[in-house]
Order: structure tokens, then sequence, then C-alpha cells
């Protein structure tokens, strides 16, 4: 019995320097889980069938419509707009409308959540708030090789949780920011 008490610390000390690295090293994150995509069918049951902007209301296309919805309930959407009561300065910019309640990142710019107007000029994709008051812009792409454009889609990205928004073949990359 003596023998087992003397061993004893050593043992607890023996136990605490093995374990003492890994209690100092951090955890990992988790890898973000991405969301599943929705298209025209899914998206317009979300969406409103008009929306405010810069003083007036516009008729959604409800048949142009695509989002994410996210494991913990939350959702992007986005829905091309009938822009014909506008200015043409406001029409080329203002294309769609993005609802977002989670925040997200174009090209690493933060967008909070809320509701946008957005649209693709030249090789930019613009995020303007609903006062038509400029917000960010991102470089965009113009995709030559898709197979299947259509007037808007979300697509994924190169890696998971990356998503392309997409106005027939420009496209733009976004992710769930933190």
């Amino acid at each position: 019995m003596n023998l087992l008490r003397s061993f004893r610390p050593y043992s607890y000390l023996a136990a605490a320097l093995i374990a003492a690295p890994f209690i100092a090293l951090p955890l990992a994150a988790p890898a973000q889980t991405p969301g599943t995509i929705l298209h025209a069918p899914e998206a317009s049951k979300l969406l409103p069938d008009a929306v405010y902007y810069a003083g007036k209301s516009a008729t959604t296309q409800l048949r142009n419509s695509a989002g994410i919805h996210f494991p913990d309930d939350h959702y992007v959407l986005a829905v091309l707009v009938d822009t014909s009561g506008y200015s043409s300065a406001v029409q080329e910019k203002y294309q769609g409308y993005l609802l977002t309640e989670v925040p997200l990142a174009f090209s690493d710019q933060p967008l909070p959540a809320g509701a946008y107007g957005i649209g693709f000029v030249g090789n930019h994709f613009i995020v303007t708030d609903i006062g038509n008051h400029g917000l960010l812009q991102a470089p965009a792409t113009h995709d030559d090789h898709m197979q299947h454009p259509v007037p808007l889609q979300v697509l994924d990205g190169s890696t998971p949780g990356v998503y392309h928004l997409c106005f027939g073949r420009n496209c733009v990359d976004f992710h769930r920011a933190k």
C-alpha cells in the first residue's frame, strides 16, 4: 500500500505533463457549413411582390429570383426588379434587390444584414442602400463559357461557403461574413 501511495504523485505528474501540450492548443474553428441554394420556385415564396427603393415601389420579377438558406435558418435572397418607373441613371445600377439576414462579404468588403439595390455596371457589382446611395463596388466577371445563363441565379463557388451571384453571364463572388 505504501508503494502505491508513493507512485501516485508521479502518476498525476506524468498525466499532467502528457496533457499539458494539448491543453494549450487552441481548438480549430469548425468549417462553415454551406447553405442550400434556392432557385426561383423556392425563393419566390419568400419574397414580396414589390419592394421600396429610392422613393418608389418596384415590382419584383419573382420568376427571376434565387437565394441561399443557411443551416441556422437565415436567408440571403435576390430578385430582379422592374425599374421602368426610374430614371436611366438609377436603372443603370439598380437591376435587382438583395435581402440578407446575415452579413456578407463581396471581395472581402463587408455588407451588413439588410435590404439593398444591386446591379452590374461594366465589370463591377454595385450595392446601394434603399435610398440609392453607393455602399460598395466589387469586381465582377463575365463568364462566356457558362452553359446555361439565366437572368438571375446563385451558383456554388470553388470552395464550400463561397457563392456566385449571376445576372446572365455577369457574376460576383460572395460569402457569409462573420
